[in-house]
């Protein structure tokens, strides 16, 4: 949903990373509605962003897992919330009242609920934007790449020097046409492993080149390219600016939750200084802190469920066991509602 909205939940949750979709599925286990915002154009944070191809390590159960594949099931798990989704939209004012809080997006969305919980790992992304060709996003450029296959058979132009644009290059060489990665440094800022592998694999590294033009009518149909020996022109249809994203925390600087170095103290409930509203994953901080997805799945729980009791005050703290559920496991421990407008 993208329109201006005015709606009412149990619960509003800011960020939908992979912390943020496992409290969206949580709150839904605990019979809660949520609206979910994420400045983003779809779910899954700084995983689809920055690196949707990358194995993780730290999931239970789960030897290892595509960064995306995680993505996607946390996704699927989180639509048995039935939540709504605010994507696109920046979280941009806070008010509160004794009986909730009051999200405004950007946009001209209001979200009323009992309560707040942000999971925004370290805020909004905003792709750093190409030195020319911006007006081509949506139309052969685009900063992400969470379905490789949409670019099977295309001519790829791979910008940037750091882990991004060299695993999508690699991820992008049996799928594409042709891949070629420019970066404006001989050297790179990727892992060196991941820069062995780019020089070994098929993949046109062109350096020190930077992006100078992008030429096509209703769609990208070349580039050019300047170096040390003058300027090449490539013919490509697809462009990936892996420069980088600019995170922004300057909303939640204003919501008098003592943001510090980008991070939001808590207590052992999770709840920030201000009363219903409440911080998990990367952006919260208390003491013994470890900064790992596992960790933050579990404050995310550990949020919803003091939360829960703010909602519906016949919910109490203590959710009991998933394995308490009917021998199918289709039924929810309590009803979910959906959100309101």
């Amino acid at each position: 949903m993208t329109e201006d909205a005015d709606l009412v939940a149990d619960l509003v949750i800011v960020g939908t990373g992979p912390v943020g979709l496992y409290a969206i599925y949580y709150a839904g286990f605990r019979g809660l509605s949520v609206v979910a915002i994420d400045a983003l154009p779809e779910p899954g944070g700084q995983m689809t962003a920055l690196y949707p191809e990358k194995p993780v390590y730290d999931i239970a159960g789960f030897p290892q897992v595509r960064a995306q594949d995680l993505v996607d099931n946390l996704v699927r798990q989180a639509e048995q919330a039935r939540p709504t989704y605010l994507l696109g939209h920046r979280a941009v004012e806070l008010n509160q009242d004794d009986d909730g809080v009051t999200v405004r997006t950007d946009r001209g969305a209001t979200v009323r609920a009992a309560g707040l919980l942000i999971t925004g790992g370290m805020g909004g992304f905003v792709p750093r934007p190409l030195p020319v060709g911006n007006e081509y996003v949506g139309r052969g450029v685009r900063h992400a790449v969470p379905r490789p296959a949409e670019l099977a058979g295309q001519d790829v132009l791979v910008v940037g020097g750091g882990d991004s644009a060299v695993d999508w290059a690699l991820c992008l060489e049996p799928l594409a046409a042709s891949v070629t990665l420019v970066h404006r440094r001989p050297t790179f800022r990727a892992h060196a492993a991941s820069v062995d592998q780019l020089h070994a694999s098929s993949v046109r590294v062109l350096t020190p080149y930077e992006l100078t033009a992008v030429h096509g009518e209703d769609s990208v149909t070349g580039v050019d390219l300047l170096g040390p020996d003058g300027v090449r022109t490539l013919p490509v249809t697809e462009i990936v600016g892996a420069i980088g994203f600019q995170a922004d925390l300057s909303a939640l600087a204003g919501w008098g939750l003592g943001l510090a170095r980008r991070h939001i103290p808590v207590d052992r409930s999770m709840q920030t200084c201000r009363p219903r509203v409440f911080a998990a994953g990367d952006i919260a901080d208390h003491p013994g802190k470890v900064r790992l997805i596992s960790v933050g799945f579990g404050e995310a729980a550990t949020a919803v469920n003091h939360l829960a009791p703010l909602a519906r005050p016949d919910l109490s703290v203590v959710p009991g066991h998933s394995s308490d559920l009917g021998a199918d496991g289709s039924a929810a421990p309590e009803p979910v509602a959906a959100a309101r407008r």
